[in-house]
């Protein structure tokens, strides 16, 4: 486990390195940093021993999820509009995240699929709840904008990314219930400051949400 504990701890400096390289505009540092981060996590996770690992079949599914949100990070930095096919690897990102969360629970269950039908419950109204305000205002900006042709891949991605929250909330690992809140916050940001009206230092802001949620999920693999 020290490898692991170490390649996280390089990956927060590396958190640290890009949000310092987002605060003064060295895009130099960035273009290092940003990948560097997920790069790190991708490695810590693959290297999690089945000994400490919660589940061997999820850390696999997570493996692939942050490569392929290690693919949109790179996407997404580079000075050219490259939102949708940044915006598809996070979608497989989440939808392999999805799958990993719906592996066999760490108690032993052999059911795939092992969550409480009123916990799925309440935490899909508490998910929606607080997710619909913030859509609505994105969907209606977008249309204002005559952005309709992004309209489908955004709700799309919306449905996808409240579903993994609302997994990672039902798993009993506080680590990824709070680590999809704060990537649901992330993208929401994002979304907002792209579609709907610049937020101050809102680049910032989803950097260091999205690293956070990131670390977090990550770490909830670990027993």
């Amino acid at each position: 486990m020290t490898a692991v504990w170490s390649l996280i701890a390089l990956a927060a400096v590396a958190a640290l390195a890009d949000w310092l390289a987002v605060g003064t505009a060295n895009d130099r540092l960035q273009y290092a940093a940003k990948p560097a981060v997920l790069a790190l996590l991708v490695a810590a996770a693959a290297l999690i021993p089945a000994a400490h690992s919660v589940s061997g079949g999820r850390r696999g599914w997570f493996v692939i999820a942050l490569s392929f949100c290690l693919v949109g990070d790179v996407l997404l930095m580079l000075p050219r509009d490259l939102f949708i096919p940044g915006l598809v690897a996070f979608l497989a990102g989440h939808a392999f995240f999805i799958v990993g969360l719906l592996q066999p629970s760490p108690s032993g269950s052999t059911r795939q699929f092992a969550f409480s039908s009123a916990g799925l419950a309440l935490s899909s109204g508490v998910v929606l709840v607080v997710a619909i305000l913030p859509a609505s205002i994105i969907i209606r900006s977008m249309l204002r904008r005559r952005q309709a042709a992004l309209v489908g891949p955004v709700c799309l991605y919306m449905g996808v990314i409240l579903t993994m929250v609302v997994l990672a909330t039902n798993i009993g690992r506080p680590a990824a219930a709070i680590g999809a809140a704060c990537f649901l916050a992330s993208d929401t940001l994002l979304a907002t400051d792209r579609f709907v009206r610049p937020i101050r230092q809102g680049t910032l802001v989803v950097h260091i949400t999205y690293h956070i949620a990131q670390v977090l999920l990550v770490m909830s693999l670990i027993r």
